[in-house]
């Protein structure tokens, strides 16, 4: 995958035409004004950057807002920002999600948000996908009034037209800004006032920053450009105060023993063949920090403590290996057996006592099959292990390294089990099953009732092959939000490690319980 030059292709949003017009109105490029914002724009990370990639007949580079997770100030905070040369900032159902996903960041972590609003509101040829259901467009609002009365600071700075129910989103934050001339918000647009009520009005008078500033006062600071607009920003996250007292102990961060550059050399080409999980381990983590866990027992899951660059971390990685197992059997790598959801069960529960947040390195088939290992009681076992990642009060962090199949995705904290960062490796594949098993087992479907011929038979064997394939892939994932970006392995570290330190910002220990688990 030519990862970094699809990523430049993403970041030139609408293109150069489009980047022109925005200059002529006296406006800074989205990224421009997330970058001035941020203390160090290297040091930042970004979510969701393929988002929307290939997923429309319109183009939607980066869903049409970009999500920085940055320091301002010297304090952990999400940034959102509407990209005006996206389709004038319009919301595409990608692009709610995306923003529900910024908001979902602010509210684990319990760290400040920060709009800048540039949008021309909903793109209406899909608005039944963007506006009436659970996770659409109303939810950012409902999320502002959840974060106000946690106590998360929220400041929006409006630097472009924000309309209809988009006005609600920078007016529900604590503190709004607006720019003078290009900055307006309302419920209804000039012509959409003019037809509703037949007054004639222009879009500076109904809701332009005089306007809001001096005769409704819904907005509290009134500024000539985005640049002052910005440096208020700047000064409101200064004054923002630390609501937790808690702190995990950091140690002076080490680098890996083996080099996080030379981290794909250790992965076959072949996503079937097995390989050692424990180079790409000591590439992640600072050196001499692992400490393994039940290292002869369970041996298709490892499991210990560990640092990255300085902070504590526990480690739940899939060994791809073929091992043998305390009884002297043969394991197939990838594949969880009882054994191993029994011992990562307790290590869950370990670092959920000691207050340790927890790294799942996936590369999972799923789990064991068969009459032995349903005799076994694989199901119990596996039942125990997602009802610990399910309910572990620790931050979770999920990096998918190769395969991500089926109940295997979940018992490694996928997405449905809210880790507060998850990341795919272009050498990542997420599905319910690999291709050729899928086509296995959907020939043997279709063959019930009718005769096909050899011929027939291939020909439908490739058509499966090729959907899963496709929808395996690492980019079909992240343009759906499955993963919140595909990154490259030796950037691992930077994300995990500004991620814990959003974490340590708000965090509150919780009492740990898991409810009913068999033994």
């Amino acid at each position: 995958m030519e990862l970094d030059s699809l990523r430049e292709k993403v970041r030139a949003g609408g293109g150069e035409r489009a980047q022109a017009r925005l200059a002529a109105q006296g406006k800074w490029p989205a990224r421009q004004r997330v970058d001035y914002l941020l203390d160090n724009p290297e040091e930042a990370v970004e979510i969701g950057l393929f988002a929307g990639y290939e997923l429309y007949e319109e183009a939607c580079p980066a869903g049409g807002v970009i999500v920085k997770l940055g320091k301002v100030q010297g304090i952990p905070c999400v940034i959102v920002a509407n990209d005006p040369t996206v389709k004038a900032g319009a919301w595409f159902p990608i692009t709610a999600k995306k923003n529900l996903r910024a908001q979902e960041i602010a509210m684990q972590n319990r760290i400040p948000i920060i709009y800048l609003v540039d949008s021309a509101g909903v793109f209406l040829p899909m608005q039944d996908e963007v506006f009436p259901d659970k996770e659409h467009f109303g939810r950012i609002f409902r999320n502002n009034a959840v974060m106000s009365s946690l106590g998360i600071p929220q400041y929006a700075a409006i630097m472009g037209p924000c309309v209809a129910g988009g006005a609600y989103l920078p007016i529900m934050s604590d503190e709004a800004i607006i720019v003078e001339k290009t900055g307006s918000v309302f419920l209804a647009g000039p012509y959409l006032v003019k037809a509703a009520i037949g007054e004639d009005t222009d879009a500076e008078s109904l809701g332009g920053a005089r306007t809001h500033s001096q005769i409704s006062g819904v907005t509290d600071y009134w500024v000539r450009s985005d640049q002052e607009a910005l440096d208020i920003l700047k000064r409101l996250m200064a004054q923002t105060q630390r609501r937790s007292s808690f702190k995990w102990e950091r140690h002076d961060p080490r680098p890996p023993r083996l080099n996080p550059q030379d981290v794909l050399s250790y992965l076959p080409s072949d996503p079937t063949r097995p390989y050692d999980m424990y180079p790409i381990i000591e590439a992640l983590v600072d050196e001499g920090s692992f400490v393994e866990y039940k290292a002869e027992y369970g041996k298709t899951l490892i499991t210990g403590y560990a640092r990255i660059d300085g902070w504590p971390v526990g480690i739940v990685a899939n060994q791809r290996l073929v091992v043998k197992s305390g009884r002297g059997e043969m394991q197939f790598g990838g594949v969880i057996y009882s054994d191993s959801a029994d011992k990562a069960t307790r290590f869950i529960l370990n670092c959920n006592q000691k207050q340790i947040p927890i790294v799942f390195l996936q590369d999972v088939t799923g789990f064991m099959v068969g009459t032995r290992a349903e005799h076994g009681g694989i199901i119990k076992d596996g039942a125990k292990m997602v009802n610990a990642v399910a309910n572990s009060i620790v931050p979770k962090y999920t990096i998918i390294v190769g395969n991500s199949y089926g109940a295997g995705n979940y018992a490694m904290c996928g997405r449905a089990y809210d880790p507060r960062f998850i990341a795919a490796w272009p050498t990542a594949r997420i599905a319910v099953m690999g291709g050729t098993q899928a086509a296995q087992t959907l020939l043997q479907t279709y063959k019930k009732g009718q005769s096909l011929s050899p011929e027939e038979e291939e020909r439908l064997l490739k058509e499966i092959r090729e959907r899963y394939e496709r929808q395996m892939h690492p980019l079909y994932g992240a343009a759906r939000l499955w993963v919140d970006e595909i990154i490259w392995p030796y950037e691992t570290r930077k994300y995990l490690s500004l991620f814990i330190e959003a974490a340590e910002w708000g965090y509150v220990p919780q009492p740990f319980a898991v409810g009913v688990i068999q033994t």
